[in-house]
């Protein structure tokens, strides 16, 4: 290996400029950025590469975590470590999904962003980047992580929780790797091991999972036309506490089981930032567990909605994915 670090710009704030429209991605940000970075000492070598298009961060699609994950693996073995640069509003999901497609990754794969675009006044974009790149030089830190706002956080285990601080990134139910202070650590925890290799998946379905928040009100026919999409394998439930759904209307879990037999994998996952779901906590949560539907623990929506992704792509069977998706791949859940 060189000794470099790959950055791969893939879009976002940090690479955009102002125009009448608002912010858009700027035409000259690879020959900008070393311009910037030259003003900082002490950093490794490092290559940029910009994707082609770049991902604006709300237009993000499963299918594009396929197509960064071609690009790292195309360059692996030619670098020591890599630094992603992307949209802040899917930044946490991307992290996700990288994380469960290099669970046993031996190096360091960073991703950072920034609240403010690099050429603005008070912008964040040079500290994250800084600190990232410096973090993606060390051997003591492998594996898919987020580093923003000083704060170093597994990447399976963050939300987006703030669209105006500089610290925007949180991990509700796991305690950060990280903060950088005056100094950085020299010893990181170890990263968490998955059971499964790098998993080489060349094409994701953008359609193939959904995510239906339990409101009150809700019904059996709003469940029933969602779940007959053609694509759709995989269902999300954003339930309320510890995986309660309401109970009173008998259609609404019928609904479900119907889904549930026609080969929909369903998770339920609690609408909470802190804690998990716990089947059988109450008697509604427990007529959830017998039809079926499984439990996503303490992950985040992020987290549950990568692996259900992941492993639908890697299964054909839905009990095979239902298996799997009980099992902690790489730290997802505690």
């Amino acid at each position: 290996m060189s000794g470099r670090i790959l950055m791969l710009h893939t879009g976002g704030t940090i690479g955009m400029e102002r125009s009448p429209q608002g912010y858009r991605p700027m035409t000259r940000f690879s020959a900008i950025v070393p311009q910037h970075m030259a003003t900082l000492s002490g950093l490794p070598d490092y290559d940029l590469i910009e994707l082609a298009p770049l991902i604006d961060s709300a237009n993000l699609l499963p299918s594009h975590w396929a197509r960064i994950a071609r690009t790292l693996r195309t360059h692996w073995n030619q670098y020591d470590g890599f630094v992603i640069l992307h949209g802040t509003d899917t930044l946490a999901w991307t992290a996700s999904a990288l994380s469960f497609m290099f669970q046993s990754a031996d190096r360091p794969i960073i991703l950072t962003g920034a609240q403010i675009p690099l050429l603005e006044p008070r912008s964040d974009a040079l500290a994250n980047l800084g600190t990232a790149l410096i973090l993606a030089s060390s051997p003591a830190n492998r594996g898919v992580t987020i580093f923003f706002g000083g704060v170093l956080l597994q990447g399976n285990r963050s939300t987006k929780s703030s669209s105006t601080d500089f610290q925007a990134f949180s991990s509700p139910n796991a305690a950060p790797l990280a903060r950088a202070g005056i100094s950085l650590p020299s010893q990181l925890p170890a990263p968490p091991t998955g059971p499964m290799p790098n998993t080489h998946i060349d094409t994701l379905d953008d359609h193939a999972v959904t995510v239906l928040t339990v409101y009150p009100g809700l019904c059996a026919t709003q469940i029933e036309a969602l779940t007959q999409a053609p694509a759709l394998r995989g269902l999300i439930l954003c339930s309320y506490g510890t995986g309660n759904l309401p109970d009173a209307d008998p259609s609404l879990l019928q609904a479900l089981a119907r889904a549930v037999e026609s080969g929909i994998v369903v998770v339920n996952r609690t609408q909470c930032a802190q804690g998990s779901v716990v089947h059988g906590t109450y008697a509604t949560s427990s007529t959830l567990e017998r039809i079926g539907i499984i439990s996503a623990s303490d992950m985040t929506l992020e987290a549950a909605f990568a692996k259900l992704h992941i492993l639908l792509a890697l299964h054909r069977d839905p009990q095979q994915v239902r298996v799997q998706f009980r099992i902690p791949l790489c730290g997802e859940m505690s």
